[in-house]
């Protein structure tokens, strides 16, 4: 049975799309079977696996409106080693038409069901707010990986975040719960990022990951080739944290 994770938070800007893309490819890179869903309408996370949004026959768009399967909308991303069931401008109007919609709120989680067996991780990149696209990956999802950088800013953000979960938990989805938090662009030489870190650390205890993600200009430089950092350069010290954080998410799904 695929385990089905959620990289989300409602801050925009703080690398949940390189956090899939580069989690995906590092999941793969030590044999996991990954598909990767992208429910931004934006793309990112399809360009960025190397696929191209313009080209794509069917999309998790179809998935939503239930006129085409999990196993027939994604496409394997040859470079990456894993499938991605892609998104592009069509998703956008997916909010509005799944408003009227029976089990709105549940289309992507009966669709993944359907195709259960196929990947060991399913990754849901989510848009940046909280909207039926989210919803919907947060209602699939045995739980949500949260990338964060260490800023004040960030720590207001996550506490919307978390009240969101709690609200999903109770009302949606029993199973949903915080894997764990994911700090990223990390520069240890800001005091500001390492107060913050002790203080995720002081409050969050094992649910903050013991991996982190430094600030890299290759992981920066690689969605403009199309890549996962991990695939574009994997000598990267970047490429390199985020292997390892796929080690560490293979280790802690064993023990949960």
């Amino acid at each position: 049975m695929a385990k089905i994770f959620c990289i989300a938070n409602q801050k925009g800007g703080v690398g949940k799309t390189t956090t899939s893309v580069n989690l995906a490819a590092g999941l793969a890179k030590i044999g996991q079977r990954v598909l990767l869903v992208d429910l931004d309408p934006q793309g990112n996370a399809t360009m960025g696996s190397g696929v191209d949004k313009r080209a794509l026959q069917l999309s998790v768009y179809d998935v939503l409106l239930e006129s085409a399967s999990v196993q027939e909308a994604a496409v394997p991303s040859e470079a990456c080693g894993y499938h991605v069931l892609g998104a592009n401008r069509e998703l956008a109007g997916a909010e509005v038409e799944l408003v009227e919609l029976e089990r709105r709120e549940k289309r992507l989680k009966a669709a993944l069901v359907e195709g259960d067996g196929a990947y060991d991780f399913v990754l849901i990149d989510c848009p940046p707010s909280l909207s039926m696209l989210t919803l919907n990956g947060l209602c699939s999802a045995h739980g949500v990986i949260v990338p964060m950088q260490c800023e004040y800013f960030a720590l207001e953000g996550l506490t919307d975040l978390v009240n969101t979960i709690k609200q999903v938990h109770a009302n949606l989805n029993p199973d949903l719960q915080i894997i764990g938090l994911l700090r990223v662009m990390f520069d240890p030489r800001i005091t500001l990022q390492s107060q913050v870190s002790e203080q995720l650390k002081d409050h969050f205890g094992d649910k903050v990951f013991d991996t982190v993600i430094p600030r890299n200009v290759r992981l920066a430089e690689a969605p403009s080739y199309g890549l996962p950092g991990v695939v574009f350069d994997a000598s990267a010290k970047g490429s390199q944290a985020f292997v390892e954080f796929a080690r560490e998410m293979v280790g802690r799904i064993k023990r949960m």
